[in-house]
């Protein structure tokens, strides 16, 4: 089945890139004591926060690349979207490193682990354009059918890390900055053959002289006139026609820039819902983490410092997974194929997972009797957000493909709402055990608000992709 072909590596790439290469550097600067593990813990939680902003730009991307595949030439899409990553690297990445030092303590109250986080920060945040350079690479190649090349480029990344870890940290008497400057390293090392592969790829696109097909019936004649004798770069001149029917160098120029900003405007329609759904789910985690807190440090240990979520993340990230294809499905042929059966099916997998091995998962997490139990208590009352939540983030990436992205967010937000005020109602009555059914309730509303949004059957965004 082509979207478990897609997802496959898209998950195994998720594992690598989101989670894999925090936990390498938590193991190599683990003996420096305390404040540098909890440097990193800071880092990694600030990187993935980070992540949430430029998604607006590598998942519009890969939507817009995906529908113009086969239909019409890539470069102007793929020129634009450089522009606009690169301007959101730059408005992310300058305020971070001149705003390290009071970003750390927003973190932490101790004055040695804030220092070491600021340290940590200059190299890490000032590093961002690359970590944001990637992500896009991994867009446009997504967008292009390809979820090969970016797994094998994280993996890369991966062993990269693992290696230059220990050199840096300790051969260089780095300490934990030196773990900064190894991923950085890393990332640059990949991205460098991420590039080379992706202007290989391009120029082989742009060469092979693919037949195109209409995005929308008004453009036969576009199409017509492209087959005739136009070549990749006569689809400025289009659209130059189209917007004043002259066809002189100045109604192309301003064609050109038209199409660039409707380019722009399109990436950032696209992908502003998904990086949205992101910053509100993290925003979302760190209220529970307060209000479970509120219950004593075992429920906090259980669930807010990462024993039950770490756990379960090896599972969630298959949903992820599931919708990153059903996007990148959706936007090349119209059709997502079966996410929203796929979702539930992984959701109920991923359940039945956890229950099985709550006792002794539990167990290499922690050694605490009290926090093992709270632990497994948390991951079976997740049966019942585990299902609906595979459903609601897979069947959200046919929506987001076709342009309704925003009802997913609102869906999603929604959802929260319902979330946050039946835990603290809950959890008044029944103490921290109420607050997972609150969790199940919120994510079950939420994803039947999105599944009542799916078009049963139809096709929901362009015309059929030549690969399709």
């Amino acid at each position: 089945m082509k979207l478990l072909r897609l997802a496959l590596p898209v998950y195994v790439e998720l594992l690598t890139a989101v989670v894999a290469v925090g936990l390498i550097d938590l193991l190599w600067v683990s003996p420096l004591g305390g404040p540098a593990v909890a440097t990193v813990t800071i880092a990694t939680a600030a990187e993935n926060l980070a992540l949430g902003v430029v998604l607006a730009v590598s998942t519009g991307t890969t939507v817009a690349v995906g529908r113009r595949d086969g239909r019409e030439p890539l470069g102007p899409v793929v020129r634009t979207a450089w522009l606009l990553g690169g301007a959101v690297s730059l408005a992310v990445a300058v305020p971070g490193v001149l705003l390290r030092e009071p970003l750390a303590r927003l973190f932490t109250e101790d004055p040695g682990t804030a220092r070491l986080t600021a340290g940590f920060f200059l190299v890490s945040l000032g590093g961002l354009p690359v970590f944001y350079a990637q992500t896009l690479t991994d867009g446009i190649f997504k967008g292009l059918g390809d979820t090969a090349t970016p797994m094998r480029t994280a993996l890369l990344c991966n062993a990269l890390v693992i290696a230059l870890d220990p050199l840096f940290v300790y051969g260089l008497g780095m300490g934990v900055q030196g773990a900064a400057a190894a991923t950085v390293a890393a990332r640059a090392a990949a991205l460098g053959v991420a590039l080379t592969l992706l202007s290989r790829r391009l120029s082989r696109h742009a060469a092979s002289g693919r037949p195109t097909r209409a995005r929308r019936p008004d453009d036969a004649e576009t199409v017509r006139g492209l087959r005739a004798g136009g070549t990749g770069d006569d689809a400025g001149t289009v659209r130059g026609l189209r917007a004043g029917g002259a066809g002189d160098a100045g109604e192309t120029v301003r064609g050109l820039r038209a199409g660039g900003a409707e380019d722009a405007g399109e990436i950032v329609r696209t992908g502003l819902p998904m990086s949205g759904d992101f910053l509100a789910r993290s925003l979302v985690g760190m209220l529970m983490v307060e209000l479970i807190g509120g219950f004593g440090v075992t429920p906090l240990a259980a669930y807010g410092t990462g024993t039950g979520t770490k756990i379960m993340l090896a599972g969630v990230m298959a949903f992820y997974a599931l919708r990153q294809a059903a996007m990148i499905q959706t936007a090349r042929s119209g059709r997502a194929g079966p996410a929203l059966p796929l979702g539930l099916a992984a959701g109920g997998v991923v359940a039945a997972v956890l229950n099985a091995v709550a006792v002794p998962a539990a167990g290499l997490f922690t050694s605490d009797a009290a926090v093992a139990a709270g632990t497994v208590d948390f991951l079976r009352w997740m049966t019942l957000h585990l299902v609906p939540f595979g459903a609601l983030i897979a069947a959200g990436g046919t929506l987001q493909a076709s342009g309704r992205g925003g009802r997913v967010l609102a869906a999603t937000l929604t959802g929260f709402a319902v979330q946050l005020g039946l835990a603290h109602a809950l959890g008044a009555a029944l103490g921290v055990t109420g607050v997972w059914p609150a969790m199940a309730a919120g994510t079950t509303l939420a994803a039947v608000l999105v599944i009542a949004r799916l078009p049963a059957g139809k096709p929901v965004a362009a015309l059929p992709n030549l690969d399709s």
